[in-house]
């Protein structure tokens, strides 16, 4: 087990990969902000913030868990990929994780060239990749679902921003407000083998999960 320098660094590095100027962030992805905002949901600053919430707790948390599980080894990545794919039943949202997976696992072959990565296949979901590059990292699955949350928060807050022309001292301020939910939803995910057996016995066909959601 890594010690506590080690690991502070470690986390600090996957933080860094979760910037969302990267491949994977905001600049790339609007995780949904930009439908939304042509639809009128979102308008501003107010809005903003209750769509963020309410990412956090649905698309945000799912990523989380399977990430997670994937970083603890209670979810192999072949399965990962099927259980992400039957909780994103949306097509473009699919793509865009998998565009995402595929930009953070193309730095992490960068950063980790002596890692076996084969098991991810070219195009991967995002959560599933995070899954990985926290093990590479050596830190723990909560630390990593905690990460992928931070991305789901300051990707949608950055694509808000841009779409909106919102002040950046305005989207902080609202950013700092929901940052707390963060750590509990962190803390709500448990990556253990049972929690991946109940993944598991769910229905992985997208149709199915969203009859029976």
């Amino acid at each position: 087990m890594p010690g506590s320098a080690e690991r502070a660094t470690s986390l600090a590095l996957l933080f860094t990969l979760a910037d969302s100027r990267l491949p994977i962030g905001g600049h790339v992805h609007s995780g949904g902000v930009e439908e939304a905002v042509a639809s009128g949901l979102v308008r501003d600053i107010a809005t903003v913030e209750l769509y963020l919430r309410r990412r956090i707790r649905t698309s945000g948390l799912v990523a989380a868990s399977l990430a997670a599980a994937v970083c603890s080894g209670a979810l192999e990545p072949v399965r990962a990929e099927a259980e992400a794919d039957a909780r994103t039943p949306a097509p473009g949202a699919r793509t865009a994780s998998r565009a995402q997976g595929r930009g953070l696992l193309r730095l992490a072959k960068q950063i980790w060239p002596q890692h076996d990565w084969v098991a991810l296949g070219s195009r991967p979901h995002l959560s599933t990749v995070f899954g990985m590059v926290g093990a590479a990292c050596a830190v723990t699955p909560q630390e990593t679902a905690g990460v992928v949350l931070y991305t789901t928060l300051t990707g949608a807050a950055t694509a808000a921003q841009r779409l909106l022309a919102l002040d950046p001292a305005a989207r902080n301020n609202r950013f700092d407000r929901v940052a707390p939910a963060v750590g509990g939803r962190r803390d709500a995910v448990h990556p253990s083998r049972a929690t991946a057996r109940r993944l598991i016995r769910r229905p992985t066909n997208p149709v199915q999960r969203t009859a029976t959601s």
